[in-house]
C-alpha cells in the first residue's frame, strides 16, 4: 500500500482498491483522450476537405464564409458525436447547403442587376 498523506481529512493512506480505481480512471481519461483525438482529426480531415473543394470552386472568400458555415454546424449539432465519417460528413452537407443558397441569392442578384442595368 503506497502511503498517501491526505491531511485535509485525516487521512494516513489510500488503500489499494483506490489506486485500482485511480488506474481505472487513468485508463477511462486516456480512453477519452484517445477518442476526442480521433474526433479532432476526423473533423479537421472533414473540413478540410470541404474548404479546399469550396476555394477550387467558388474562390478564397467563399471558402473563407464556408469554413465558418461549417463550425456554425457543427455548433448546431444537437447529438452525441461518434467516432464517424457519417457524422462529419452530415456537417458538411449542412454546410453545402448553405453555400449553395448564398451563390444562387448572389447568382439571382447578378442576373437582376443586369436586367435592371440594361
Amino acid at each position: 500500500m503506497r502511503d498517501i498523506r491526505l491531511p485535509e481529512v485525516g487521512i494516513r493512506s489510500l488503500p489499494s482498491s483506490v489506486d485500482r480505481r485511480s488506474n481505472a480512471m487513468n485508463d477511462n481519461e486516456s480512453y477519452l483522450n484517445s477518442f476526442f483525438d480521433e474526433l479532432t482529426y476526423l473533423a479537421a480531415r472533414e473540413l478540410s476537405s470541404f474548404i479546399a473543394a469550396v476555394r477550387d470552386l467558388y474562390g478564397a472568400q467563399q471558402a473563407r464564409l464556408s469554413a465558418q458555415d461549417w463550425l456554425d454546424e457543427l455548433e448546431l449539432l444537437n447529438c452525441p458525436l461518434r467516432s464517424e465519417v457519417e457524422d462529419w460528413r452530415a456537417i458538411t452537407i449542412a454546410a453545402s447547403a448553405v453555400l449553395a443558397n448564398r451563390v444562387s441569392a448572389s447568382a439571382h442578384r447578378g442576373k437582376l442587376a443586369r436586367l435592371i442595368g440594361n
